[in-house]
């Protein structure tokens, strides 16, 4: 079993003044690693207009290396310009997961579009900075992996990674809609992708981690990393009280995975989701959400001993 301890909030969004575009919410966060510094990368979002609909931008907070509760700068603006008129991402970058690739960097993203049957669908997107991150600039105006037969709508949550010269790409593909108390709520489950390059895709077509609450589990946020031979990855789940946990799971090969949320080992009180674990200076880190899903920021946790 897993044992993280918990170390407090990291970043308020609230307390941020001068940024319209970043009134409240931290979600999703992800990590860039430079040698003084760490860059999080997070989705934030404007008040909501008249109507209580959101558009979701991306940005960075930068945290001093050796001491992560102190920020060093905040990003000046998005990362990222909303698509335009009928794009599939033109009201919403979210989330984002970044990668160094030689003297560029890789961000993938959810591009969200709103329905009328629905409130929205999701499709994952590719940028590409050349300023060490602080920009990006999109690949094109679509999705790098979108709907098929099998995955049908809302591909989200992509968290890419790099293993033997490989990129994988994990996310979640959804599988239905359901009716609960009045609202459309998706069900989305966790599935993976492979590339050479980082932009031609080839998908796995199958879920990979097991239910266990009940067949309509919702599944979010996969990250995975490689330790002691094996790789591990943590996720979170929905329960049927709609409270989020942390799920753990591990592999021998990428593709075939065994669940054992016992070891996930992070203590919750009403909810805890989207994890993403990083490594610094020998330690293992975890950020993640409360209760109010990166409403009032992200929390840091550290891993106490080591990882099996």
């Amino acid at each position: 079993m897993f044992k993280w301890k918990k170390l407090g909030r990291v970043f308020n969004p609230t307390k941020v003044t001068g940024k319209e575009w970043l009134k409240e919410f931290a979600q999703a966060p992800a990590t860039l690693v430079f040698e003084n510094f760490i860059r999080v990368y997070f989705s934030s979002r404007s008040y909501p207009d008249a109507n209580g609909q959101y558009v979701s931008y991306s940005s960075f907070v930068d945290l001093n290396r050796s001491n992560l509760f102190e920020i060093i700068d905040i990003g000046k603006k998005p990362i990222l310009d909303l698509g335009g008129l009928g794009n599939f991402d033109e009201f919403g970058i979210y989330p984002v997961s970044v990668i160094r690739n030689e003297n560029d960097i890789f961000a993938y993203y959810g591009g969200w579009t709103r329905c009328e049957s629905v409130p929205f669908n999701v499709a994952i997107g590719m940028a590409k900075s050349s300023d060490n991150g602080v920009s990006f600039k999109k690949m094109g105006n679509g999705p790098v992996l979108s709907y098929t037969v099998d995955e049908p709508f809302i591909l989200s949550e992509p968290k890419i990674r790099k293993f033997n010269g490989i990129f994988y790409l994990w996310y979640v593909a959804g599988k239905k809609w359901k009716i609960v108390n009045g609202q459309a709520k998706p069900v989305y489950k966790i599935r993976c992708a492979s590339s050479n390059d980082g932009v031609s895709w080839k998908k796995i077509n199958r879920d990979l981690i097991q239910t266990r609450i009940e067949e309509d589990e919702v599944q979010a946020s996969p990250d995975v990393f490689f330790c002691n031979g094996k790789y591990h990855m943590f996720f979170c789940y929905q329960e049927k009280n709609n409270g989020y946990r942390i799920g753990y799971a591990f592999s021998e090969d990428l593709e075939y995975w065994e669940r054992d949320d016992s070891k996930a080992g992070i203590e919750v009180y009403d909810m805890i989701s989207y994890p993403h674990i990083f490594e610094l200076d020998e330690k293992f880190y975890m950020f993640y959400l409360d209760n109010n899903v990166g409403q009032y920021g992200f929390g840091l946790a550290e891993l106490v001993g080591h990882l099996e």
